[in-house]
């Protein structure tokens, strides 16, 4: 299974293009909802990722659980989760079943509560 198809792409491009344009407008960020729910599954890592940078689309940001309590927003490269293996050796994989039913910020603020993401 490819970890991110080219349609999951294109949404989190157009997301961080439409921020872009917010901030060179001098307004306020959109907080989208997530596009994409990414986990190890030999471990308790677990990302929400809503954007990429328009100028590196290998930049995403979103909400970061490495599984130790602590999770936060923040940047990841893609090409990093791509070629990260856990302790068995299993790649991350993409939650199929996942549907974003808030916006990153309401993920994040769950997180907090909880010591780690709840979807």
């Amino acid at each position: 299974m490819e970890l991110l198809p080219q349609s999951i792409l294109d949404q989190l491009a157009a997301n961080g293009h439409a921020n872009q344009e917010r901030i060179e407008a001098g307004e306020d960020t959109i907080h989208h909802q997530p596009v994409v729910k990414l986990f190890t599954p030999d471990g308790g890592a677990t990302w929400l990722l809503s954007e990429t940078d328009p100028e590196d689309a290998d930049i995403a940001f979103g909400l970061c659980d490495l599984g130790v309590g602590h999770p936060e927003l923040g940047s990841v490269r893609i090409s990093i989760l791509q070629a990260h293996r856990g302790r068995l050796g299993l790649p991350i994989e993409r939650d199929l079943h996942f549907k974003a039913d808030a916006s990153l910020s309401t993920y994040a603020e769950r997180a907090r509560k909880a010591g780690g993401i709840v979807t």
